[in-house]
């Protein structure tokens, strides 16, 4: 985190909670409370991403550092719980629904469905919007956020940039 942004402690949903309660319901259908280290990969999945096997280790390790309070090594026998799994998916889960937010927003400046915003895709929402922003200030807008160099803004570079300057 930059200097100077407070942090902002942002909660899940009920659904996000319910979603979450229901893949780790699957994964414990003994009701003990825990379920291995090893269906993290299960679970996630359930919960709609595509996990993969460097992310899940990562998670492992997290999970033991937390138990232990220390630096541990991933172990596959370790448990965890309903609230361990909260937590370690709360931050997916968060970013996947700001994801969709900054799609949907992306689909409002391409209008023509390109996949990309161009140079018209700005300019007319500047214009739809009243903003009196010079044809200038709209192509150095997108020269910012054009990673590829197309003079097109793709999803990919959308999303950045609204991050960057969070927007959202």
């Amino acid at each position: 985190m930059s200097k100077g942004r407070k942090s902002v402690k942002v909660e899940l949903n009920e659904q996000h909670r319910q979603e979450i309660e229901a893949a780790f319901a699957v994964c414990d259908p003994d009701n003990s409370g825990s379920i291995d280290v090893k269906d993290l990969k299960v679970v996630m999945r359930a919960l709609g991403f595509e996990p993969r096997k460097d992310e899940i280790t990562k998670l492992m390790t997290t999970i033991a550092n937390k138990k232990s309070g220390k630096a541990a090594s991933a172990d596959a026998k370790q448990k965890v719980t309903l609230e361990q799994l909260i937590e370690l998916m709360k931050p997916k889960l968060l970013e996947k629904g700001s994801r969709t937010e900054i799609m949907r927003a992306f689909k409002l400046f391409d209008d023509d469905n390109t996949g990309h915003i161009t140079f018209t895709n700005i300019q007319r929402v500047a214009k739809e919007l009243g903003e009196n922003i010079s044809d200038e200030e709209l192509k150095e807008m997108i020269a910012e956020a054009d990673t590829q160099g197309s003079g097109k803004v793709n999803e990919e570079d959308f999303y950045r940039i609204m991050k960057k300057t969070c927007l959202y």
